[in-house]
């Protein structure tokens, strides 16, 4: 297998270091620690959640046998399964696992890093994303947006 062109620019390798991130501003300066059993089942939970939907929604992607890289050229809209209700299904799957590590860390300083990701997400990918599905598929896309939220 190659290695995709815009490597390591690719969202899974930003949500990979988001949790590093987290990890690191969790032990050197958590600013507030609420680790507790709690959290750290709810923390569990989210990650695996998060990953769950993370998986369900890439299938969609071999489904529609349309590349899911970003910045490729799409061959189908994806509006089915998890993207009725989501355009980014994918990219809240990576903040809901995000926050569950947060969560599992258990210092505010995690929480704001997984509270950043969004921000950085949607400027680094999803607006060029929608962006290209406008080009491609037109009002079909201007459609999708209307009936489906960005997050």
């Amino acid at each position: 297998m190659a290695m995709p062109r815009d490597f390591p620019d690719l969202p899974p390798v930003w949500a990979l270091g988001a949790i590093l991130a987290e990890w690191l501003a969790a032990w050197w300066l958590p600013l507030w620690r609420f680790a507790s059993p709690v959290m750290t089942t709810i923390g569990i939970g989210l990650f695996v959640g998060g990953i769950a939907v993370i998986l369900w929604s890439a299938l969609w992607f071999w489904r529609k046998k349309t590349p899911i890289e970003p910045r490729n050229v799409p061959k189908a809209l994806i509006v089915e399964g998890p993207y009725r209700l989501n355009r980014n299904p994918i990219y809240t799957g990576m903040t809901l696992a995000l926050f569950g590590a947060a969560l599992w860390f258990g210092a505010l300083s995690a929480l704001i890093v997984a509270a950043v990701f969004p921000f950085v997400i949607t400027r680094r990918f999803i607006e060029g994303e929608e962006a290209g599905l406008r080009q491609t598929f037109g009002a079909e896309a201007e459609a999708y947006f209307r009936r489906a939220r960005r997050w």
